[in-house]
């Protein structure tokens, strides 16, 4: 059952029109998504780093294991978004799993297409492998987690780091990944009048200045495509009225069938990324919850 604080929520998002529904504009949607959001407990720690030339923000709540690292990567349809926009949504991470989160700024299209974002989280999350807050020091556990464009990108990551040979971490986390740069999915129909976040008219203008049409099916682009063999055990959270719902699905059918641990989470009555939405909403803490039990359990 939706609580009540979310229909009321929803109810409020539904009165300004979807982002798409009136075009696409990246210069605002850049500059809503660069905005800093600050943790909301002032005894969380933002420590800045350098990350093979990236800057990118540590996020520790107190009492946090540095040494517990958590790589979450930002979304923002491959073209907008900064980890400076996540601050608040990792320090609850931080706090309830009681780990180190980095959240890096990876290159952006359409001035570095396709890999070029890729090939940054890839470097992160080795460079956070064998660095932490306070330095130079391996770590002890390490996951990867994302949301939207940045949940792709965990899946893509995790798909590259095995086809490399190199460590993986010990879980992957995707909350509502942009997975399926084919936009075939049939909620992109469904829950076209239901979403109030994105349009489907948005998502076109996303894939065009990402990848190239002949990209659109490689897996490390659009990972609803991917051989998930091999790969760690994956959470996959998803709000019911999402366009993009089907992403996850699927993401979580193949990754099933190839032999993954998946446990997949479509909130009933919930929107795109709601986990980040503040103040927190029931639903946002209990889906939080469940992340940190992932982390926790690692």
């Amino acid at each position: 059952m939706v609580s009540p604080e979310s229909i009321e929520y929803l109810r409020q998002l539904r009165e300004t029109p979807a982002f798409g529904a009136d075009g696409f504009n990246l210069e605002e949607l850049r500059l809503c998504m660069a905005t800093r959001r600050e943790p909301t407990d002032p005894a969380v720690r933002c420590v800045p780093a350098q990350v093979c030339g990236l800057p990118a923000e540590w996020v520790l709540a107190p009492g946090a294991d540095p040494d517990v690292r958590v790589l979450y990567l930002h979304g923002g349809g491959y073209v907008s978004g900064s980890g400076a926009f996540y601050l608040a949504m990792a320090a609850h991470i931080s706090a309830a799993a009681q780990c180190a989160v980095l959240l890096p700024d990876y290159r952006l299209a359409p001035e570095h297409r396709f890999p070029a974002g890729l090939e940054d989280c890839l470097q992160a999350y080795q460079w956070l492998t064998a660095s932490g807050p306070a330095g130079a020091k391996p770590a002890e556990v390490t996951f990867i987690a994302g949301d939207s464009a940045g949940g792709g990108l965990a899946l893509a990551s995790l798909l590259a780091l095995r086809d490399r040979a190199l460590p993986l971490p010990r879980a992957g986390i995707a909350l509502s990944p942009f997975a399926d740069l084919t936009l075939s999915g049939e909620s992109i129909r469904s829950e076209a009048e239901l979403d109030p976040i994105m349009h489907p008219r948005c998502l076109p203008d996303f894939v065009t200045r990402y990848v190239d049409e002949s990209q659109v099916r490689d897996p490390l682009a659009s990972p609803v495509f991917g051989d998930y063999t091999g790969l760690p055990p994956l959470l996959i959270q998803v709000g019911e009225h999402e366009i993009i719902r089907d992403d996850s699905v699927r993401v979580a059918a193949k990754a099933r069938a190839d032999g993954v641990n998946v446990t997949l989470e479509v909130w009933e009555g919930m929107f795109h990324v709601f986990q980040s939405h503040e103040p927190l909403l029931p639903e946002g803490r209990e889906a939080i919850e469940h992340v940190a039990r992932v982390i926790r359990s690692g």
